[in-house]
């Protein structure tokens, strides 16, 4: 079994930063592909990020590459979401999730979840 725990959530004003981290244990952290997916009230949830075992390959979607940074630490087993120039849409449930595969893009695809946290963005 995978856990994973989310911190990092808070209060931001547009135009401000965050930083998401996730702490993974259970299994052997660099066999997985890492994911951040997202989810603001009466919305899906949605895919943000991806990063590879290696860390050498990264996924954005369209709504945050250029703002949102994906990163990991396999010495720490830490998972990283570094948010730049926050907008109001921005809010919403944060969760990371860990599967097998880059390229996907579905919540399906991927095997556990944390708990989430929240992130508001104030204007």
């Amino acid at each position: 079994q995978v856990q994973l725990v989310e911190s990092g959530g808070g209060l931001a004003q547009a135009g401000g930063s965050l930083r998401l981290s996730c702490a993974a244990s259970g299994r052997t952290f660099s066999n997985y592909v890492m994911g951040w997916f997202r989810q603001a009230p009466g919305k899906e949830r949605e895919f943000v990020a991806a990063i590879s075992r290696s860390g050498s390959i990264r996924d954005y979607a369209g709504s945050v590459k250029g703002r949102f940074t994906i990163s990991r630490d396999n010495v720490k087993n830490l998972v990283y979401l570094q948010m730049n120039s926050l907008k109001l849409e921005d809010t919403g449930m944060y969760y990371c999730a860990v599967t097998t595969n880059m390229g996907r893009r579905q919540g399906s695809d991927y095997d556990y979840w944390g708990p989430g946290t929240q992130v508001t963005v104030s204007s």
